[in-house]
């Protein structure tokens, strides 16, 4: 057994940095080790390439949802799992797969599974022309308040999220949007758009709480024009889900989806930016090989 930790330093505020050397400590019981330490997003991206080009039983990915998206474009299709220790500001993929948010936790839980032989076939998200993504993509004002976070200066956590729904509810329009889900054609003046492989963005928002990201399907959550007042109201409903339930919500499954409109919004995919819409995305059943304990059922609520 092979094992490649990943090391992204700065994910974290540092975090990763502090807990890397415990997580290692682990991984050393159960597989022979070669440890990485990637000094930039070029290197990282390098690095995980050439592990999977290796043939590595296991990429352990020490860092955040941006350190998983890089080592997801590299593991999809291949025989290397992917290991999640997570310690940035979201950790939405690490939450979705039932991996526990706490890194040393999670790296006994991949260690664990290691052991035990338990893998799963996760679906993935294919933007046409572009990027994989395990999570979500996300256009509108959701995708705008991913934006600010990401370049808050404001400590790791949902408090970073809160912040920016803040500011940017205050830029709040609803945008003319088409939405082609397979067979449905959507027109609607929107708010924002969410297609979900998993269930959370955001730190642990359901935007699409009832995606399963072994079942072949997206889930797609739009929101239609609300009022600034309204969508505060809506706020903490999405926070357990209830927001499907609001009468400006419609939500879809397909295998394929086409967005278009939005007023050229960008498309953010795992919290990393995309492309400026129109996009086109394909889900793509069983990609990608990830590590969870046997007891985590992958979490589709």
């Amino acid at each position: 057994m092979r094992t490649v930790v990943l090391i992204n330093p700065a994910s974290g505020r540092g975090r990763a940095a502090a807990i890397a050397a415990q997580a290692v400590r682990r991984f050393r019981v159960v597989s022979a080790v070669r440890v990485v330490v990637a000094a930039d997003a070029a290197q990282f991206a390098s690095a995980a390439r050439a592990a999977v080009s290796d043939d590595v039983d296991v990429l352990a990915v020490v860092g955040g949802d941006g350190a998983a998206h890089a080592a997801v474009q590299v593991c999809a299709g291949a025989r290397t799992a992917l290991a999640i220790i997570p310690v940035g500001t979201g950790n939405d993929l690490a939450r979705a797969l039932g991996l526990p948010t706490d890194p040393l936790e999670a790296a006994r839980a991949a260690t664990d599974a290691v052991q035990g032989g338990h893998r799963r076939a996760l679906d993935l998200g294919r933007v046409v022309g572009g990027q994989r993504f395990a999570t979500v993509l996300c256009a509108g004002f959701d995708a705008q308040v991913n934006g600010r976070a990401n370049r808050s200066r404001l400590p790791i956590g949902r408090a970073r999220y809160d912040v920016a729904v803040l500011h940017e509810i205050a830029r709040l329009q609803a945008m003319p949007l088409r939405v082609e889900a397979d067979n449905v054609v959507l027109d609607v003046a929107a708010t924002c758009v969410a297609v979900g492989n998993t269930p959370y963005y955001g730190g642990g928002v359901p935007i699409c709480p009832d995606a399963d990201p072994t079942d072949g399907l997206f889930d797609v959550t739009v929101v239609g024009e609300v009022g600034r007042a309204d969508l505060l109201r809506v706020l903490p409903a999405i926070r357990s889900g209830k927001h499907v339930e609001h009468p400006a919500v419609r939500t879809l499954r397909a295998r394929s989806v086409r967005l278009g409109g939005g007023n050229g919004w960008t498309a953010f995919a795992d919290g990393e930016p995309q492309a400026r819409l129109p996009v086109s995305l394909r889900c793509q059943p069983a990609a990608l090989q990830v590590l969870a304990p046997a007891a985590a059922k992958i979490d589709a609520a």
